[in-house]
This record gives C-alpha cells, sequence and structure tokens, in this order.
C-alpha cells in the first residue's frame, strides 16, 4: 500500500455515476415492486452501502476508511430504459474514497441485474465513474458532463 502517513487528514468526498439499461418491460416491473426477489432498489441501495464499507477488501491495496458517510441513490429513467445510479461516500482521512464511491455504484447495479436477470439476461451496466472529488492535495475535480 502507498504510505499516506505524511498526508494530513481532511475531509475528502467522492461521488460516482452509472447505469443499468434495460427494457421498458423490465424497468415497469421493478418500479412497481413485482419482482420475484422482492425489493429490488433497497436491496441494491444496501449492497452498494456495504460493498463501500468492504472496498479494502475487494480491491488489492486499498487502505480500510472509516466511512463516515455512503449514500447509494437510484433514479429510474424512462428514456434508457433503465436506472442511474449515483453514490456519494465521506472520509475525514488522509486518502481519498474514490474507490469506495465506484464500488458501491458497481455493486448496486450487480444487484439489479441479479434481482431481475431472471426476466432480462440482455441488460447492460454502463458508464460507471467518477463524478466529482473534493478534498485532500489534489483540490476539486469535476468529470465534463
Amino acid at each position: 500500500m502507498v504510505d499516506v502517513s505524511a498526508k494530513a487528514a481532511t475531509e475528502r468526498i467522492a461521488v460516482a455515476e452509472g447505469r443499468i439499461v434495460m427494457t421498458t418491460k423490465t424497468l415497469d416491473l421493478v418500479l412497481k415492486g413485482d419482482a420475484k426477489k422482492g425489493d429490488v432498489l433497497g436491496a441494491a441501495r444496501i449492497a452498494g452501502i456495504m460493498a463501500a464499507k468492504k472496498t479494502h477488501e475487494l480491491i488489492p491495496l486499498c487502505h480500510p476508511l472509516a466511512l463516515t458517510k455512503i449514500a447509494v441513490d437510484i433514479e429510474a429513467d424512462q428514456e434508457l430504459p433503465g436506472f442511474i445510479v449515483r453514490a456519494t461516500a465521506k472520509v475525514t482521512g488522509q486518502t481519498g474514497v474514490e474507490m469506495e464511491a465506484l464500488t458501491a455504484v458497481s455493486v448496486a447495479c450487480l444487484t439489479i441485474y441479479d434481482m431481475v436477470k431472471a426476466v432480462e439476461r440482455s441488460m447492460r451496466i454502463e458508464g460507471i465513474h467518477l463524478t466529482e472529488k473534493k478534498g485532500g492535495k489534489s483540490g476539486h475535480y469535476r468529470a465534463k458532463e
């Protein structure tokens, strides 16, 4: 792991986003709450949060972080059709939380896929990326639209 002991502990925030594309039929099934496995979006939110907390166990050489916030927001997008998944991670520490936000989005999307794959196997997980990062030596980063 990279030695971060000389870095100042500062508030660090990262926001990541991704999407899962599906048919309108599958989107409607999820929104109506009719999936056989249960509450798809609730399960995806919890899975994303849990994954963010375990990022250091999943990604080699990631520092274990005492997260002060992890939020996973999922919104339906009829134009995709599918869902936009956003995760915000926050910590006061010596290293950033980009990997935690990206992991939360990835696992939330995978959970949606898993919960409705029996209905549609052709769903696509796309565009997982860091949208914003604040704090630390490198300052503020915002992705271009």
